[in-house]
């Protein structure tokens, strides 16, 4: 709803008709990343988003998300991703590496071919954790994948 009267708002857009949405998802802590695949690939439904127009596409772990995100990106074939995974605390300084250079990839990628990603990876201290963030994550990355579309389309 509009706030000014002489100033154009873009407000927030969710339908979904007619998007073309790549999904590259993480293997690695499977169980979380299927709930937060299904939970994406359901709030995609939802909005609109036919299932003949999504790609889902797999990779060994949160590192490997950026190359194929890019590739993805420049392809031509999508208007948004969205990226899916977990990275949970170990007990070593592999965590910190993997979260960092996996969500610096991710903006590099969307910053470089200007194709929205939405980053839903999960970065949590438990198991625990990542269970009870992964439905809502899911849900959220899929629907700032189709806002953001809406909204770089409005400007």
């Amino acid at each position: 709803m509009a706030k000014y009267d002489n100033i154009l708002e873009i407000t927030p857009n969710l339908n979904g008709k007619g998007l073309r949405i790549g999904i590259v998802l993480s293997r690695f802590n499977s169980d979380v990343g299927e709930g937060l695949l299904s939970a994406a690939v359901a709030a995609l439904v939802k909005a609109g988003v036919s299932e003949s127009d999504m790609v889902i596409a797999t990779v060994p772990g949160a590192l490997e998300l950026p190359l194929t995100l890019r590739k993805m990106a420049t392809s031509g074939r999508f208007d948004a991703l969205v990226a899916l995974g977990a990275v949970i605390r170990g007990e070593t300084y592999h965590f910190e590496v993997v979260s960092n250079e996996m969500a610096a990839g991710i903006s590099r990628v969307t910053l470089d071919t200007g194709v929205p990603i939405a980053n839903g990876v999960l970065t949590t201290n438990t198991d625990h954790q990542a269970t009870s963030r992964m439905t809502e994550k899911g849900r959220e990355a899929a629907l700032c994948a189709i806002e953001m579309v809406h909204l770089l389309q409005a400007l």
